[in-house]
């Protein structure tokens, strides 16, 4: 006789009330199976509903379980256990029972591996979403690059900052120098003389100041062209060192032209060089005609219009020299003539020394058309020679003043130990 159904309707499982209602409802059938083959299925049942209740809690929560079980077709509405009882109400034999425990068994053991593969899944999907993206490694590594390039320039502007405090320490020293040498002066001097003030004029100072720093320029573009010249660099590379040493000569005129408006004597006197250089020196700087001289054997071989070009330069630069050095004389005797003049009362004294002090102002324009010669000669030079040529002529002439520089500083200390 059969008593349960070979195909098994689906189960409702929620809580474990309901659970105990149905095995309780279950028991009471009619079925032929014994008490202990159907105890076992029962607990069979309770196992692997347990399993699968404990993994669904663990993987999803309740409700995702309820929806899973319905998609399996394990859970559907409480109508559907009518059908169970029906299976009850006919006959059936212990053999069909049996098959059909089973066969319920055998689905509740794939339903049990399915569920468990389900529940694994989204745990190595929530892995992959909790790894961050490319976009995101990329963004990271962009992030972490620019902090690095951040902390180098933090680091150069702190030696930045270092290097300007150690300057600016310097140039302390050297205006308390210059200080100290005023009222040194003004002590030993009598003010009432024209021209022994000790007061320092500060664009004196200031010019001095950025006289040293360019000296210190020279010397690190003389240091680069010596090393290009060496290395045999493209003829672009050279003529950019070249305009940069022009341009470094230019800024040296513009700078002696402000401290001309300060005070011209100061600066036509020379004491911002050394005293090699004072030596050599013509209204405020070099000759430009015996600069030719010196760079001359430096810029062999040179061709014919080259020789031409440049013994025509050296004649004209020589013309102005006379013209400019006539003024500069005129100058002087027109002052002579000035102060020797009859100083018998105070008010034609006041009104000489005016007079001289306006002919003074005239020494102005004798330093900067002198400047103006100089840097012409040199823009000149630089437009007949080649760029390799220029490039000497430059080398040639940064190394001429810095031997001069090296012979005051040996004099001055074979002296001070003979002292």
């Amino acid at each position: 006789m059969q008593v349960c159904s070979s195909s098994a309707p689906p189960i409702r499982i929620e809580e474990s009330q309901e659970l105990q209602h149905y095995v309780d409802s279950v028991t009471l059938g009619s079925c032929l199976l014994s008490r202990d083959e159907w105890m076992v299925a029962i607990l069979s049942v309770f196992v692997k509903v347990g399993a699968i209740i404990a993994l669904k809690h663990v993987a999803r929560g309740k409700h995702s379980l309820l929806a899973t079980l319905r998609r399996m077709s394990i859970y559907e509405p409480f109508h559907q256990i009518s059908m169970w009882g029906d299976t009850f109400h006919g006959d059936a034999s212990p053999n069909t029972g049996s098959s059909t425990i089973v066969q319920v068994d055998t689905r509740l053991d794939n339903q049990t591996e399915y569920l468990s593969h389900n529940s694994v899944e989204p745990s190595r999907s929530d892995q992959e979403a909790n790894k961050p993206s490319e976009k995101t490694q990329r963004r990271l590594a962009q992030n972490r690059e620019a902090a690095r390039k951040s902390r180098l320039r933090k680091k150069a502007y702190v030696q930045q900052l270092e290097s300007s405090r150690l300057k600016l320490a310097q140039l302390e020293q050297e205006l308390d120098r210059a200080r100290r040498q005023g009222i040194y002066t003004g002590s030993t001097s009598d003010g009432s003389h024209f021209g022994l003030s000790g007061n320092i004029n500060p664009g004196i100072t200031a010019f001095e100041m950025e006289y040293s720093h360019w000296v210190e320029e020279q010397n690190r573009q003389i240091y680069e062209l010596r090393n290009a010249l060496q290395k045999h660099i493209t003829d672009i590379e050279l003529r950019i060192l070249v305009e940069n040493g022009l341009n470094h000569y230019n800024n040296l005129f513009r700078m002696k032209a402000d401290a001309a408006k300060a005070d011209v004597l100061s600066l036509i006197s020379g004491m911002w060089r050394t005293s090699t250089e004072r030596f050599f020196q013509w209204i405020g700087g070099f000759r430009p005609s015996e600069l030719l001289n010196i760079l001359m054997p430096q810029l062999e071989p040179l061709t014919e219009q080259q020789l031409i070009d440049v013994c025509n330069l050296r004649q004209s630069s020589q013309q102005a020299e006379d013209a400019l050095q006539q003024g500069i004389d005129k100058l002087q005797q027109s002052l002579v003539q000035i102060i020797t003049e009859d100083q018998s009362s105070s008010e034609i004294y006041q009104s000489q020394m005016v007079a001289a002090a306006e002919k003074l102002e005239a020494l102005e324009s004798f330093v900067n058309q002198a400047d103006h010669l100089r840097q012409q000669t040199m823009q000149q030079m630089y437009r007949v020679l080649t760029t390799r040529q220029a490039a000497r002529a430059l080398l040639a002439l940064g190394e001429y003043f810095h031997r001069l520089r090296a012979l005051s500083s040996l004099w001055a200390a074979q002296h001070l130990e003979s002292a």
